[in-house]
């Protein structure tokens, strides 16, 4: 059941991979909701591929403090409060707020949006799952799951 499960929701990671977002958005992103879960799976997993598709170190260095650091445009930095507010979205009683979204919206179409709404919601869950199982941190190598 177990690899099952997991081949399926790889799957929708490959659809996001070639969606509309653009994919240093999509490595943002996925590295920020990693770091806010504490997936070290997934955290090395999205540096290394942010790196080989031509991410700097500085601002893979910098993800975790996006909000101080000038080096993201305004679309990135829309995409990674959605990030944070859909990962942290227990702490939030009403939701995502709505400037956050009319912010996103003013930086993505429709197809973006779904699909950064889509890849928030599937890199919390492989979050969940590496953590539950306690997926150790270090051996991935760039493009290994593609």
């Amino acid at each position: 059941m177990g690899a099952k499960f997991v081949k399926y929701v790889a799957s929708a990671g490959r659809a996001l991979h070639d969606s509309p977002l653009p994919v240093a958005t999509q490595q943002l992103v996925a590295l920020r909701a990693s770091q806010i879960n504490g997936c070290g799976f997934c955290v090395d997993m999205h540096t290394k591929d942010a790196a080989q598709a031509g991410e700097t170190a500085q601002r893979l260095h910098l993800v975790a403090a996006w909000r101080e650091a000038k080096i993201f445009t305004d679309a990135e930095r829309a995409a990674l409060e959605l990030a944070e507010q859909g990962t942290r979205i227990a702490d939030a009683a009403g939701g995502v707020p709505d400037e956050v979204w009319a912010n996103a919206a003013k930086h993505y179409d429709e197809d973006q949006l779904a699909a950064l709404v889509s890849l928030i919601a599937l890199i919390n869950s492989f979050n969940r799952l590496n953590v539950i199982l306690q997926q150790p941190a270090g051996d991935y190598q760039p493009g290994q799951w593609r």
